[in-house]
């Protein structure tokens, strides 16, 4: 056995010293790569992480604890009415606005609080893929034709491949149902209105920070929303804090020094930052530190430090698969966001040639890609825009958008530690394929 140890260190070094020997930095390709693969790091980590991650986390918290065991089995259970659960789980998506980065924390709460695979699944894929902001922004750039077979093929999706999920897996779910007879229900902690005003409000703030800005040519309701969404996220951190007292029982000397800090951070972030899109940062890091120290120091109630530690435990097993996988995308597929493009290890001009046209190849490969690239919330329309306007057919367009955004190779790593290799496989392979066989069928329509 110490043998084998050493011998498994040997080869590591051993790795590591050809890989940097060999490397080529001389090739402007590779080089290229690179510079793309710190670019969506560092995009990814000014963008996502703290106003998307953050948030996600305590959202998940908020679930694991707050939410009892017999609510999630009542509406997601292996023995729930299916037409209830796929219904609350596939139109979840429309409320969330999230990325496939973003529902992880969620889905991993809901599937160990006794979720249903079928179910768990149809809310996996539907949060990223048919968030309202998304088929909008679709409709309105790449054709109303475009934005209703999204969202049908969305919906649609997310409930077949959960029941195809739930029928492979059958056994399990045979298992996972015989064993959630036997629990019987506990009396809920406090009123149900109470939790839910706690979680819907984190929900709100995650959905307003991440507003995204509105096309050039639009007004009305959506600009109105963009343009006043810090107020609006202000004020529901005010509700919020007062969720923390009266539901939580928090000290409110705790709370009001924790506001404190945070509006001072913001007024200073805004006198001594230049960048605008750095600005929002500061306030939500000081506001998620000060409800981490508050949480965790709470003698009262041991409910609260539970929130924040399994809050810690979501961030603790997802954030390291997602920053590998954020890695390994950017230097494969390149970086790509906010207008500017950084070619990755695959040359462009590849997929640009690979999807051309509408044969069920090129539907295949922008499925494939799709599912692998990461794209942010609302970021796929004007990607899938350019590619249109190199060449790319409307099949493949479709099937891109319906890969795309609930799919990333970060998305999969984190999905296999919680589903396993198997489940995970499978899981891809069902989005890959429908994705190609919808847009081949919309690409002859259309």
């Amino acid at each position: 056995m110490e043998t084998r140890k050493e011998l498994k260190t040997l080869t590591w070094i051993v790795v590591i010293f050809v890989a940097v020997f060999f490397m080529p930095l001389e090739n402007a390709r590779f080089t290229t790569a690179v510079e793309a693969t710190l670019d969506l790091a560092r995009w990814y980590a000014r963008e996502h992480v703290i106003l998307c991650l953050l948030p996600a986390f305590f959202i998940a918290g908020t679930i694991a604890v707050f939410v009892s065991q017999g609510a999630v089995i009542r509406y997601f259970g292996a023995n729930a009415k299916k037409w209830l659960s796929y219904t609350v789980a596939a139109l979840s998506g429309g409320i969330l606005a999230v990325c496939s980065c973003t529902i992880l924390p969620l889905f991993t709460s809901i599937y160990r609080r006794g979720a249903g695979l079928g179910p768990a699944i149809a809310f996996l894929y539907s949060g990223p893929a048919i968030s309202i902001l998304s088929i909008i922004l679709t409709a309105h750039i790449l054709g109303l034709e475009m934005g209703v077979a999204r969202v049908v093929g969305a919906i649609g999706f997310s409930v077949i491949i959960g029941l195809a999920m739930s029928f492979i897996f059958r056994k399990e779910e045979k298992a996972k149902k015989e064993a959630q007879m036997n629990i019987a229900a506990q009396p809920e902690r406090r009123p149900v209105w109470q939790t839910a005003v706690h979680f819907f409000t984190l929900v709100l703030i995650l959905v307003f920070a991440n507003w995204g800005a509105p096309a050039s040519s639009d007004g009305g309701l959506w600009l109105g929303i963009f343009t006043y969404k810090w107020y609006i996220t202000a004020a529901l951190a005010l509700l919020l804090c007062w969720s923390l007292v009266s539901i939580l029982g928090l000290s409110p000397v705790h709370v009001s020094l924790g506001v404190g800090a945070t509006a001072v951070s913001s007024l200073l972030a805004n006198l001594f930052i230049d960048d605008a899109k750095l600005v929002p940062l500061v306030p939500m890091v000081v506001a998620v530190t000060a409800l981490s120290v508050i949480l965790l120091l709470d003698r009262r109630n041991a409910e609260n430090r539970e929130w924040a530690l399994a809050s810690w435990g979501f961030a603790k097993q997802i954030l390291p698969l997602l920053a590998v996988g954020v890695l390994i995308a950017g230097f494969l597929l390149g970086s790509t966001h906010d207008g500017t493009s950084i070619a990755g290890i695959v040359p462009n001009r590849w997929i640009e040639w690979a999807v051309g046209g509408n044969s069920l190849l090129a539907n295949f490969f922008a499925s494939f890609v799709g599912a692998f690239m990461y794209f942010a919330t609302l970021t796929e329309v004007p990607i899938v825009q350019g590619l249109l306007a190199s060449g790319m057919g409307k099949g493949p367009a479709l099937a891109l958008l319906l890969a795309g955004p609930s799919l990333s190779l970060p998305n999969m790593l984190v999905i296999r530690g919680v589903l396993g290799t198997k489940k995970t496989v499978v899981y891809v392979a069902l989005v890959i394929i429908m994705a190609t066989v919808s847009g081949y069928a919309y690409g002859n329509i259309f």
